[in-house]
């Protein structure tokens, strides 16, 4: 594969940026698109999508959300950092396993949001949100091959073709 355009690593950024601010995500199981697409960015093109990233990310939707603001940055912060530490494993696998060694992330991660959430606001909320990150656990194969669409070279295509 060819290394991802700076343009479109963007672009999807901010297109699930954008689509996070949408109401669907109140459903407490919701899959966190923004936690799934920064990690998978961040371990494959790490140059361009790092920690800084995934803070201001994070900050943005806290504004929006107005909810404790650094929440979702501590939650977006470790995903990045979890990704980027599994990236050299990450990419000797295929998708669906990719999606197995990234699970522990997506649980992990918020679990520490959550408990610090709970800690401050001094309420539980529920189980619900580790649904939501084993549904975006189960989403990772889908994102990462519409996201390698535009990676993948013509000559693999006509090569297997023949």
């Amino acid at each position: 594969m060819r290394p991802a355009r700076g343009v479109f690593v963007w672009t999807t950024l901010i297109v699930v940026w954008l689509a996070s601010m949408l109401p669907w995500r109140l459903w407490p199981a919701a899959p966190d698109m923004m936690a799934l697409v920064l990690a998978y960015w961040s371990a494959y093109e790490s140059r361009r999508v790092g920690l800084v990233t995934a803070f201001v990310f994070g900050i943005l939707l806290d504004v929006h959300d107005t909810a404790l603001l650094g929440g979702h940055a501590l939650t977006y912060a470790l995903v990045v950092y979890g990704a980027q530490l599994l990236q050299r494993r990450l990419q000797r696998f295929d998708l669906l396993s990719q999606a197995v060694h990234m699970l522990p992330v997506f649980l992990l991660a918020p679990l520490s949001t959550h408990l610090m959430v709970a800690w401050l606001a001094g309420h539980w909320p529920g189980w619900w949100w580790a649904v939501g990150a084993l549904i975006t656990a189960a989403l990772w194969p889908i994102v990462g091959w519409v996201l390698q669409l535009p990676q993948r070279r013509l000559d693999d295509v006509e090569s297997s073709a023949v």
